[in-house]
């Protein structure tokens, strides 16, 4: 369970400006179904340059809820130019915080902010996600945005840029880009490659101890960050049984995860022939 503020609980369980907005004169739309995360800000900006009135369309967790709503709010009465100093920090602070794992819903919020106000203005949208080399396939994230993320938020760690951005919080294959990335911005050395280790075959028992210690300390924590949980149903030979649980139960693209995240670290760190099926299918 989120350690959630109260602010965050109170704009979840009674969002303000939901909907969109007749005479909206300036939009932005950010993220993808696809991806999990997406937000639809409406603007109406009178003649000075005033915000108006402010909605907003999410589709999203609890903090993409919450920062929407706080965003709208925040948003209303202010200049033009005073809404373009808005960032991400604005709005998590406005909340009294957001879980760790959660700030890429307040970066959301501010991406949004930025779109509108381009389209207001006649220019094109800022190409936040579009803008550079695509590096994480899971959430479509690019280098530019990740780039952009550590500069504005004196990121230290990949694991910070996952909270920030959701890349490298799915399959994983990102991670060592991402920290190719983190070190260049940092200004720090590439780490040598490590020699090459003959790999020895596993016994039964080595085999389901490194199976239960991957799903442990990585699989389960990555899913969990969306609402999702795996269980090791049992180990037959190489085949993985397990049960999928919370937001992951049910879900339309549940094989995916399957064979995409879980199955493939599980090659990666474990065997390269292992399979994984779900229990009872």
């Amino acid at each position: 369970m989120w350690d959630y503020t109260d602010k965050v609980r109170d704009h979840f369980l009674h969002p303000r400006n939901v909907g969109s907005l007749d005479g909206a004169n300036a939009v932005g739309e950010v993220g993808s179904l696809a991806c999990g995360d997406a937000l639809k800000l409406f603007l109406k900006i009178n003649d000075a340059g005033v915000i108006e009135d402010a909605t907003f369309q999410t589709f999203g967790c609890a903090s993409a809820i919450a920062s929407s709503s706080v965003l709208t709010e925040l948003l209303k009465g202010k200049t033009v130019a005073e809404a373009r100093k808005l960032t991400n920090k604005d709005i998590a602070d406005y909340l009294g915080g957001l879980p760790k794992e959660k700030m890429h819903c307040s970066v959301m919020g501010q991406e949004a902010l930025e779109a509108a106000l381009a389209a207001y203005q006649g220019e094109a949208a800022p190409r936040h996600e579009p803008e550079g080399e695509l590096v994480c396939k899971c959430f479509g994230v690019y280098d530019g945005q990740i780039r952009r993320a550590i500069r504005e938020n004196g990121l230290t760690s990949v694991e910070e840029v996952t909270d920030f951005t959701k890349a490298g919080g799915g399959c994983g294959d990102c991670l060592e880009k991402l920290q190719a990335i983190l070190d260049e911005e940092l200004g720090k050395a590439p780490a040598a490659a490590p020699e090459p280790v003959a790999a020895k075959p596993l016994t039964n028992l080595e085999r389901m101890r490194r199976v239960a210690q991957v799903m442990d300390e990585e699989i389960r924590p990555n899913l969990k960050k969306d609402g999702g949980d795996i269980e090791l149903v049992d180990i037959d030979g190489k085949t993985v049984l397990v049960a999928l649980r919370g937001a992951c139960k049910g879900c339309p693209v549940s094989n995916v995860t399957l064979t995409d995240f879980v199955q493939k670290r599980l090659q990666e760190l474990v065997e390269p022939d292992i399979t994984v099926r779900e229990a009872g299918k």
